[in-house]
Order: structure tokens, then C-alpha cells, then sequence
């Protein structure tokens, strides 16, 4: 009866655990064991011969001192004499190992005490590991959230059992935040740390452009249009590279949407960031004129080590160049190449050195859908035809009379 109380009883304790921790009872009986072991190791100095065991039919503990059996001792708590072993049966030989149960009752309560800690912290352990897996899944992903605090170091946003740090340089220098504000932000890191599994949010990252479009775009989200690559300075500008997968699929006005639909939605979130959508080329003469738009390119010389010379209209310098050196930097890392800018006035073909190829101006087909730059865009009730295309730069030929 007594046997039985013990196993209801503990069943009852495993289950409180699990519903309270999410730990699973194996992990506390391994814990309970591990406990048990630092208390013996206490109370006799010495843990290394000893072996725990759990009945699950009487919900009881069992502690076995195990002694190795020697011709001649010289550590009676792990060993035994040949003659001593022979008291307990006459088959033992010299090498035999004999397991001897130890009475937990004989534990010193302060030893016993070990044994709790060694279990509450066991099963600290074990929930943090269960903690950073559950998070683990969420890197390179947007998650939505709740500003929970806020310090000089982090926004820190409630995403459920856990607090995301949105550290100063993952923040949009221009955005503001109140306790209570939902937030989407992009997964970066999850891990474990002296304090804990932390998880790192950004909104300054690439990629939660790429994860923004999959959201809102159907065809970004199953590759019919793919981003090639994203470089933002993040509150302020951003340059996409897409192509299309399907002939029949404009990459670039997908990604913009009828009258914005689809863009419109990110440029909010992003508190007005302004967007240029740029069509691929897998020639990179072509590549690099249209990175560097809105600004108009005369022609652009590919070098051996894969730079790029463009060279501008002098009037054409400052807006290849951008305001401080914006549009050209950005142009650089979404092409994932050098680019030196020269104005047309100054250049002269001969000082360069080999070039690998160059892509002309007059060689190109121009192509008014290659590049819209999105910034707001106005409501269809608010703005007429023309002044829509205007503001998405898209110029409207004019009808002659």
C-alpha cells in the first residue's frame, strides 16, 4: 500500500512538472538520479562506484554502492577481498564486481539538500534548452512581437515565453517605439547564453526585406520572381535586384503591384523607406548601368578583376554618385562589385587598363519598366494616371497634337 502511495505520488510530481517546466518525467528521473549521486558524493567523499535506479512500477529510488573483488584492499569503498565477497557466495572470483544497496535515509539531510538543488537546476537547464529550440526554428524569419521595455542598449520585445533584443544597430535610426507597440522584426541569432537562450532581432537587415515581399507577393513567395540581391541603408533607401522565372511574369512591376498594392504595404512598415526595384542582367555592364539609376550612364567598362568603371554625363556626377556617396555605395553592393564613377568630360579610354568587356549606351535597349524608384504613393482616389506614373518615376509619353 505504502509502495503504491509512493509511485501515486511521484507520477503526480512528474506530472506538475511537465505542465509547469514542459520537462518530461524521464528528464526528471535522470535529474532525481544525478541529484541522488552529488548527495552520496557528499555525505562519503566519493561518488565514482555508484549506480541509481528507478522502479516505475513502485515509483521508488534505489542507490547501489558497486565494490570490485581484490585479492587485497586498499580502498574499502570501492573494493573487496576475495574472502569477504565468498561470505555473501562461493561463486565469486577476483575481478567480480558486487553491487551493495545503500540506505538513502542514511543521507544527511544537508546532503539531501544537494540533491534538490542538482534537480532545480537540472531542470533550469533543460527548460532553456527547450526554450532555445522552440526559437532555434525562427532564424532568418520575421516574427511579430510587443515592445516589452526599452534601455540605451536594446528594445526588448515580448515574443512569448521569451524577451528579443533588438540591439541600437539593428534599429532604424529614425523610428520610435512605446511600450506596447507591435513590432515585426527579423530573426538573426538565437543561442544560449551565460544568462540564458537569447534571441537577436533586427530591422535593419537585408534579408527581412526578402521575407517582407514573401509576405506580401505570391510570387516572390513560390520563386516565379526572385530577389537576387538587397543592399538597404535601412530607414532611407534600398536597391532590389529581381528577375522573372516566367517570361510572361514582369518581375519588376509584380513586385510594385497595381497602383503600389503590393509595395505600399512595406514602405509603411518601414516608415517611408524608399525602394528601388531594379531589373536583373546576367551581362554586368548592363547590371551596373541599372544599379546605378536613376542616374544616366554613357557607358560602363568591366575590368579584369571584376570592377566596373561608369562614366556619366557631367551633369549626370552627383546623382550617379548620390548624396554622400549613397547611390553609388548601394549600387556597389547590390551588383557585388566595385564601381568607380568618371564624368564624360574628364575620361580618356586610353589611360584605362584591359578592359574584359564594355557595355554601351547606344548597344542597350532601353526599357522604361527596367528601374521604378517607389517612395509614397498616393491613394487611387487622391491622384490621376499621370500623376501616379509620376510619382513611381515612370515618365508618360506625351501625344503629339
Amino acid at each position: 500500500m505504502a509502495k503504491a502511495k509512493a509511485k501515486e505520488n511521484i507520477v503526480a510530481l512528474f506530472s506538475q512538472i511537465e505542465g509547469m517546466k514542459g520537462v518530461k518525467p524521464e528528464l526528471v528521473i535522470e535529474a532525481l538520479k544525478e541529484g541522488i549521486i552529488a548527495a552520496y558524493k557528499k555525505q562519503y567523499g566519493q561518488a565514482q562506484n555508484v549506480e541509481v535506479t528507478y522502479d516505475g512500477n513502485s515509483g521508488e529510488f534505489a542507490v547501489y554502492s558497486v565494490r570490485e573483488v581484490v585479492d587485497e584492499v586498499f580502498d574499502s569503498r570501492l573494493e573487496i577481498s576475495l574472502e569477504d565477497a565468498r561470505r555473501f557466495s562461493e561463486l565469486y572470483e577476483v575481478g567480480d564486481k558486487i553491487r551493495f544497496q545503500e540506505d538513502i535515509h542514511d543521507f544527511a539531510r544537508s546532503s539531501i539538500g544537494v540533491a534538490k538543488q542538482n534537480v532545480l537546476r537540472k531542470l533550469k537547464e533543460e527548460e532553456q534548452k527547450d526554450i532555445l529550440n522552440e526559437y532555434k526554428k525562427y532564424e532568418g524569419e520575421m516574427i511579430n512581437g510587443t515592445v516589452d521595455r526599452l534601455d540605451e542598449r536594446a528594445i526588448y520585445i515580448k515574443l512569448g515565453r521569451l524577451d528579443a533584443m533588438l540591439l541600437r544597430k539593428d534599429q532604424i535610426f529614425k523610428e520610435r517605439y512605446r511600450i506596447g507597440d507591435r513590432i515585426s522584426v527579423f530573426v538573426t541569432e538565437v543561442k544560449m547564453t551565460q544568462k540564458g537562450p537569447r534571441v537577436f532581432v533586427s530591422r535593419t537587415a537585408p534579408d527581412m526585406l526578402k521575407r517582407m515581399f514573401e509576405k506580401e507577393v505570391p510570387e516572390v513567395f513560390d520563386g516565379t520572381v526572385e530577389i537576387v540581391s538587397i543592399a538597404r541603408e535601412a530607414g532611407d533607401r534600398a536597391k532590389i535586384v529581381v528577375r522573372s522565372h516566367n517570361e510572361k511574369v514582369d518581375a519588376i512591376g509584380t513586385m510594385v503591384g497595381r497602383k503600389g498594392s503590393n509595395i505600399q504595404p512595406i514602405i509603411n512598415d518601414l516608415h517611408g523607406e524608399n525602394m528601388d526595384i531594379i531589373e536583373w542582367s546576367s551581362d554586368k555592364g548592363t547590371l551596373v548601368r541599372n544599379v546605378l539609376k536613376p542616374a544616366q550612364v554613357n557607358a560602363v567598362y568591366i575590368f579584369d578583376d571584376g570592377s566596373a568603371l561608369a562614366v556619366v554625363p557631367d551633369d549626370q556626377l552627383t546623382l550617379a554618385i548620390g548624396k554622400k556617396g549613397q547611390n553609388v555605395r548601394l549600387a556597389a553592393q547590390v551588383a557585388h562589385c566595385k564601381i568607380d564613377i568618371k564624368k564624360e568630360s574628364e575620361f580618356d579610354e586610353s589611360e584605362i587598363g584591359e578592359i574584359v568587356s564594355q557595355e554601351d549606351e547606344n548597344e542597350e535597349e532601353e526599357s522604361e519598366l527596367e528601374i521604378i524608384e517607389v517612395e509614397e504613393i498616393p491613394s487611387e482616389d487622391q491622384v490621376g494616371l499621370e500623376e501616379l506614373l509620376d510619382s513611381i518615376n515612370i515618365p508618360v509619353e506625351e501625344k503629339e497634337d
